[in-house]
């Protein structure tokens, strides 16, 4: 059967978590971006007779991952992470006290990520690919066709730069490369807002008119 995304928008400020499985009747999901309370993500889970058995985070802003360490807790699924955030899943506080966000430490095992490696959770494979610009370490995830760009690309619109690790040049290389990767019909499931293609973002995103034009010089 073909992937199966459902997604579902969570806490204060609409983070998508996205519920992979390998196909309709597949009893086993990864959990992309655990944003939500492990309740929420689990109870949707039994409802579509699936549980979590892999978790992957696609970077370390803290709505990306507040309900991790309670649903590794409750799921034992292990963990995929971005390499080159490791500090703030292990110490978040040292980064969001100072606006008031309490996000439990993950303290647990994982398995660090940084780009290249192909990874097999819930049965499906999925390709890191590193993509920088929005925060130092972030990497999307692709599988069969399916995109999971966290906050790098949306419908309409990119990542943040003024954050911490935050850099526009950087941001929009990382998309190009995502361009490069993979077709445009690729279905991009972003951190916020509703799904997209690589091809309708290229087409129109206003933040890529620069994009388009190296690309119609041939450059």
């Amino acid at each position: 059967g073909a992937l199966v995304v459902d997604t579902l928008e969570r806490g204060p400020i609409g983070t998508n978590c996205h519920l992979v499985r390998a196909g309709r009747d597949a009893t086993e999901a990864v959990v992309v971006d655990p944003s939500g309370s492990e309740a929420e993500i689990r109870l949707h889970l039994a409802s579509l007779g699936a549980r979590c058995t892999a978790i992957l985070v696609t970077h370390c802003h803290w709505d990306h991952f507040l309900g991790l360490a309670e649903l590794v807790a409750g799921t034992g699924a292990p963990v995929w992470l971005p390499r080159d955030e490791e500090r703030v899943f292990r110490s978040p506080g040292d980064f969001y006290s100072g606006i008031g966000i309490s996000v439990p430490a993950y303290d647990g095992e994982a398995t660090f990520v940084a780009g290249g490696e192909t990874i097999v959770a819930a049965g499906v494979p999925f390709a890191v690919t590193a993509v920088p610009g929005h925060s130092p370490g972030h990497v999307a995830y692709h599988a069969e066709g399916h995109l999971f760009s966290g906050d790098v690309l949306f419908a309409g619109g990119v990542g943040r730069v003024d954050l911490p690790g935050g850099n526009w040049q950087t941001l929009l290389e990382s998309i190009e490369t995502a361009l490069a990767a993979y077709p445009p019909e690729t279905v991009v499931h972003s951190g916020h807002g509703p799904d997209t293609t690589l091809g309708a973002e290229l087409s129109r995103n206003p933040f890529l008119a620069d994009l388009r034009a190296e690309r119609a010089s041939g450059d």
